[in-house]
């Protein structure tokens, strides 16, 4: 999610930011955030009802980790169905935009922050790097030493090399305002943009944003890393030291139930391009 596939094996190139994340000056990104750690097993339409309905109805921000029991895709909002209707895994279309994300074998994370919070006033890639460190300082607790990719490029164009979908959202229905991707539909995983986090010269985490008038939604997946015990953990504490675990509500997955049947898991939705 977020706009990740399979990684290559060579290091990418591109100018790589300084070694040693936990030396990396880093303050956190929230005063609160309550974190869900859902283990329950999910279709892929589900997962994305549920980052939504928690983006809906989000006070304070939100993060939610998850794994698949399943073979699963995960494209974004503008890719073509065609890119992934030959694979025998459970297909799912983002909201979120970047291109064909593999899941079955990475930590998966959706993370909300609501209209209201003050890191929402932030930019689009100020956020996306500071969750990337949060993750680089979770992985080098555990002794994995990652760097935040920084690619050659011009003044601007990291911006627009970030795989993002941004919308402005009144509740008539939406409208979508600006469309940034310079992402490819396929194996996005082994193409670094800026402030993705790289270990041994491999892209490892990555994602795509939303941003509406409720909020922003970022979707990202980490792989081919080993995470360590508590890493999940050790993720959450780096965006904020105050942050406690809850469980989905019921009316929370009732709603994305909801929201599944109605989007996620139409047909509609997934051949739309």
């Amino acid at each position: 999610m977020i706009h990740e596939a399979i990684c290559r094996t060579g290091p990418p190139t591109g100018e790589l930011q300084e070694r040693q994340p936990e030396r990396l000056p880093y303050s956190s990104l929230f005063t609160s955030l309550l974190v869900y750690h859902d283990v329950d097993s999910r279709s892929g339409a589900l997962n994305m009802a549920i980052d939504e309905a928690l983006l809906e109805t989000a006070t304070v921000p939100r993060i939610r980790f998850y794994q698949w029991d399943h073979p699963a895709i995960s494209f974004g909002y503008f890719g073509k169905y065609d890119d992934v209707a030959n694979q025998d895994r459970d297909i799912v279309r983002r909201w979120t935009g970047g291109g064909i994300v593999f899941h079955g074998q990475d930590l998966t994370y959706s993370l909300v922050i609501p209209a209201t919070d003050g890191a929402f006033k932030e930019s689009s890639m100020s956020i996306y790097e500071k969750i990337h460190r949060a993750i680089q300082l979770a992985l080098g607790m555990s002794g994995q030493t990652t760097e935040l990719w920084r690619a050659h490029a011009p003044s601007g164009a990291g911006d627009r090399a970030l795989a993002i979908a941004n919308f402005a959202e009144d509740f008539g229905g939406g409208a979508e305002i600006r469309r940034r991707s310079a992402c490819a539909p396929q194996n996005c995983f082994a193409n670094p943009v800026r402030a993705d986090v790289v270990f041994n010269g491999r892209k490892v985490a990555g994602a795509a944003q939303r941003r509406t008038r409720r909020g922003l939604l970022q979707q990202g997946s980490i792989q081919d890393v080993n995470l360590g015990n508590g890493f999940a953990e050790s993720f959450a504490k780096a965006l904020c030291p105050c942050s406690r675990s809850q469980k989905l509500e019921s009316l929370l997955v009732a709603r994305a139930e909801e929201i599944a049947a109605q989007r996620y898991g139409a047909d509609a939705w997934l051949r739309k391009r």
